[in-house]
Formats: C-alpha cells, sequence, structure tokens
C-alpha cells in the first residue's frame, strides 16, 4: 500500500474506531467543482511549464502537456492503466458499437426480398427499419439514464444481452409483424455503446488523447450502417434473407463475449479515497451487484433523471444537436433507401450490384478517419500555441469548415447525378465526398460536447445519438417519395442548402457559445 493509500484509509476511519468501517463522508456541494479541471472563464490550461512538474503537476511524457484530469496515485485509476488495457477497452466498446447500425442498415438491403415473401410494397416493409432507426436514438437516452444510477458495466452487458436475443428474434421471424417487434426491441437495447462509448472514452483517457479515440469510436459506428447492406447484398443473392440478420446475431454475440472476457467497470471517483472506491470481482460488476452496493456513492434515481434532462437544456448542447439533426439525417435517408433508389432505372441494380456501390462510404469513413487524426490535433495544438496554453471548447469546431463543403456539394452533385443519370461511378465519388464530411463532423461536434461539459460525457453523447437517429427517421418517411415527385436535383439540393444553412449555428456557437455556457452555468453533477 502507497503512503497516499495509507492516508486515505486513515481519512475514512472515525478516531478511537481503527477498525470500524464507515461511509464516506463527501460534501456534495463542494464535490461538483472537483470532478473535472475545466472552468468556463479560462477554459482548459493544457500547455504549461516543465518547472510546474517539480510543484507536484503531472505532466505527459513531453514534460509540457498538463495531464487532464490529474490522476490520483492509486494503481486501480483507469486513468493509470497501461496502454494496452485502455486500447482493448476502446477496442471492445469500439466493436460493440459498431452492431446497432450494422444490424438497422443490414434491414434495408433485403427489404425487397422480404416485400416479394409477404406480398408487401418494399416501401411498407422499410416501416420496420423507421421503427428500428427510432429506438436507436431513444434507447440510448434510457441507457445514459440507467448508467449515472446503476453503473457502466451492468447497463451496457444486460443491454448487449437483450440486444443479441432480439437479434435472434430477428433472423427468427417468419412474419412481418414479428419481424417488426424484433427490429424495434433490437434498436433499443443494442444502441448502448454508441451513447456509453463516451463514458469509457472520458474515463480512461486524458484530454489530449480523447480526439483521436473519439475518432476511432466513431469512425466504427459511422462506417458500420455502410457495411450492414455491402454484406447483406452479397448474402441474399445466394441465401435466404434471415442469413443476414443470423450474421448480425453472431456480431452481437461476440460483442457481448468480449465485453465478458475484456470490460471493466470504469467508474473512479477522485474525490473519495482509494480504500473506499467501489470493489468488487468482475462477475459481480459485471451483473451489477458491486455497483448496487455502493449506489450510495452515485447518483439518485431523480438526480440520473435530472441529469439527462438538464444537459440537453444547456443552449450550446441543443444547438449542437439541431445542427446534426440537420446534418445527418440525410445519411441515414440515402442509407436506408438507397437499394430502393438504384432498383430503378436507369440502374436497375441487383442485390449484387448494391453490395458493391456500398464500398465508396467505407472507403470514405477510412480516409476520413485517417485525415481526422491528424486535423483535430492540428487544429487545438495551433490554438493551444497560440493562447499561451490555453484551449477552449469552441475550437472543436472549426473542423466543421473543413468538412462542410463535402457535405454540401456531395449533395448537390448526388442530385444532378440522379437527374442527369450519370455513370453509378459518378454517383459513387459524390455519395463518398458526403460521407467523408460528415464522419470529420460527427467527431468536431462529438469533442465539442464532451469538451463543454465533460462530467456528462454519457449524457451528451445520448443526445448526439438521438438527433443523429431523429433526423434518420423522420427522413425514411418520405425520403423515396420526396426524391420521386419532386425530382432527385430539387430533393437533394434542398438537403444542400439546409445543411448551408445550419452553418449559421456554427458561427453562433464560435462567436457566442462561450457566453452562452457562462450565462448557463456548470452543470454541477455530484458524479462524472
Amino acid at each position: 500500500m502507497t503512503d497516499m493509500e495509507k492516508s486515505d484509509s486513515a481519512q475514512a476511519v472515525a478516531p478511537g474506531t481503527a477498525t470500524e468501517k464507515k461511509q464516506p463522508i463527501v460534501d456534495l456541494k463542494s464535490k461538483p467543482d472537483q470532478l473535472h479541471e475545466y472552468r468556463e472563464e479560462e477554459g482548459y490550461i493544457v500547455d504549461v511549464d516543465s518547472e510546474d512538474a517539480d510543484a507536484g503537476l503531472k505532466l505527459a511524457k513531453d514534460g509540457h502537456t498538463r495531464l487532464i484530469p490529474q490522476p490520483s496515485d492509486d494503481i486501480n485509476d483507469p486513468l493509470n492503466w497501461s496502454w494496452w488495457k485502455k486500447h482493448i477497452i476502446l477496442l471492445v466498446i469500439s466493436w460493440t458499437a459498431f452492431t446497432p447500425d450494422y444490424g438497422s442498415a443490414a434491414g434495408a438491403a433485403v427489404l425487397i426480398a422480404q416485400a416479394n415473401e409477404w406480398g408487401m410494397s418494399p416501401d411498407h416493409v422499410n416501416r420496420s427499419q423507421a421503427g428500428n432507426v427510432a429506438m436507436l436514438g431513444f434507447g440510448g437516452v434510457v441507457a445514459v439514464l440507467l448508467v449515472a444510477y446503476f453503473g457502466r458495466l451492468p447497463v451496457s452487458f444486460w443491454f448487449i444481452l437483450l440486444s443479441a436475443a432480439t437479434a435472434a428474434w430477428c433472423a427468427a421471424a417468419n412474419t412481418f409483424e414479428s419481424f417488426m417487434a424484433a427490429r424495434i426491441l433490437n434498436g433499443f437495447f443494442s444502441t448502448i455503446m454508441q451513447v456509453v462509448g463516451l463514458i469509457f472514452i472520458n474515463d480512461i483517457f486524458f484530454f489530449h488523447e480523447k480526439a483521436r479515440k473519439i475518432n476511432i469510436w466513431a469512425g466504427f459506428f459511422v462506417m458500420s450502417p455502410y457495411v450492414g447492406p455491402l454484406f447483406s447484398s452479397f448474402i441474399v443473392t445466394t441465401q435466404h434473407w434471415s442469413a443476414a440478420f443470423w450474421l448480425y446475431f453472431a456480431m452481437v454475440a461476440s460483442a457481448l463475449l468480449l465485453i465478458i472476457a475484456f470490460l471493466p467497470e470504469t467508474y473512479y471517483d477522485r474525490t473519495i479515497p482509494a480504500s473506499e472506491q467501489p470493489k468488487g470481482s468482475h462477475i459481480s460488476d459485471l451483473i451489477g451487484i458491486s455497483q448496487w452496493k455502493s449506489r450510495h456513492q452515485r447518483n439518485t434515481f431523480g438526480q440520473a433523471i435530472w441529469r439527462t434532462v438538464s444537459v440537453v437544456m444547456k443552449p450550446t448542447v441543443l444547438l449542437a444537436c439541431l445542427f446534426y439533426v440537420l446534418t445527418f439525417a440525410w445519411a441515414v435517408g440515402i442509407n436506408t433507401t438507397l437499394a430502393i433508389l438504384m432498383s430503378g432505372p436507369p440502374y436497375e441494380f441487383g442485390a449484387k450490384q448494391t453490395g458493391f456501390f456500398y464500398f465508396t462510404p467505407v472507403v470514405a469513413v477510412t480516409i476520413a478517419e485517417v485525415v481526422g487524426h491528424y486535423l483535430y490535433d492540428f487544429i487545438a495544438k495551433q490554438y493551444i500555441r497560440s493562447h499561451k496554453g490555453h484551449f477552449e471548447p469552441e475550437v472543436r469546431l472549426r473542423a466543421t469548415f473543413f468538412a462542410m463543403p463535402f457535405v454540401i456539394v456531395g449533395l448537390v452533385l448526388i442530385g444532378q447525378g440522379f437527374a442527369n443519370t450519370w455513370h453509378y461511378m459518378g454517383l459513387s465519388v459524390v455519395w463518398g465526398m458526403y460521407v467523408f464530411g460528415m464522419m470529420i463532423t460527427t467527431v468536431a461536434l462529438s469533442s465539442y460536447c464532451l469538451d463543454s461539459y465533460p462530467e456528462a460525457s454519457g449524457e451528451v453523447s445520448a443526445w448526439l445519438n438521438f438527433a443523429r437517429t431523429l433526423g434518420g427517421f423522420i427522413i425514411s418517411y418520405f425520403q423515396v417519395e420526396w426524391f420521386t415527385t419532386r425530382g432527385p436535383a430539387e430533393s437533394f439540393g434542398i438537403q444542400a442548402a439546409i445543411c448551408g444553412a445550419s452553418m449559421i449555428i456554427i458561427v453562433i456557437l464560435l462567436k457566442w457559445g462561450k457566453a452562452m455556457r457562462l450565462w448557463a452555468g456548470p452543470l454541477k453533477f455530484i458524479t462524472s
């Protein structure tokens, strides 16, 4: 036991009762100010003189980057875990976040086969798709509420267990009604790591590392809705449509096994002594016994509800979500209806041709991953150097000025391509432009909201995910009709105009975002 741990143990024992165990005494009024080192007035102090290390300030290996948050001396502090352990966790949460949108979009490629089997129109069968997308958003909000009360790991485990069960139900369904019920429930349970993943990243990585880690995690779930129909399109050319969902079930089951084997509970409260941190076996952490025993150290259920509501009431979060609705909706709309759009003249794509077409966004996301790996750090470091080591969250939004021209031009050219019957390779390139831009934008928005409210990593992620899926849910209901009645040039042109107009929101956040955060005040949660 280290000297600090001995000191912590001494603080937890009442005088004269050395063997008596007591609940930790925490000043709830002052605790919110201890949860993170971000202050609205001055932003983050990231870069400091190496002399500050002599004063006990912990720095990164470069000798001048301040570790935010400052880790404790406890080896069980997630910030002190090894590089390998942290990145295994990152891989597990990223793979799990990959599965919900994969399964959701896999249904888009089997719509025609299901319509033929059940004697329905593809547009009618697409309602199961819309229901699934809607629950991806709603499920994330409920999940983060439960995580605030029950803990990260057990809620993740039980949700993914139920996701695996409902994925098997999707594959085994033999009527549309049964399939739609399974799809709705699967959407609700499967989405959790698209939300809670940001909590895990916030728990185990330092401030200067987070943008790149978010880039990896987001890359998985932004790419997944394109890999789903890619695989499913090839499968339905030789197999029954249910085979596509049995593959999805296998993927969710593998994520469940990885969670059981490698994912620990990452909640750690640095405001209490190391000796009073919740402790338990991996199995008790997994199913929630340990977290239930230590629930007095976290939020009440009422506080968990208020956390979720209060975050979206912050004007900067609300504006970021509005921007996401207005820009990402078209990604979901295109993806869920592409098989229908491309099956008609002049392209008359079959399942195999549609599958090949989905290589485009996969390549686009991969390129965005590589570009983003350097772009986010370049923007941040440039600002820090020119502002004497300080950093403001709004700086993250500068990446959108690089990304949105690809989004706007991509949408315009998609409309022109359909209207003027371009070669499908031309459509492929301009679709890739849009996807590339949205990948960059997704990471910028996630990083901005996390930096603004680091104690609410799950809540900001939940609302961004809700915004992403809400837009897709709405657009999927009228995308095909809009395309056919108003024409592709007009429909996609309007979408591009909406994306262009939405940049007003980014300008507002860049100019007045800090003032709005100061006006709204801090969240003052008692736990991160």
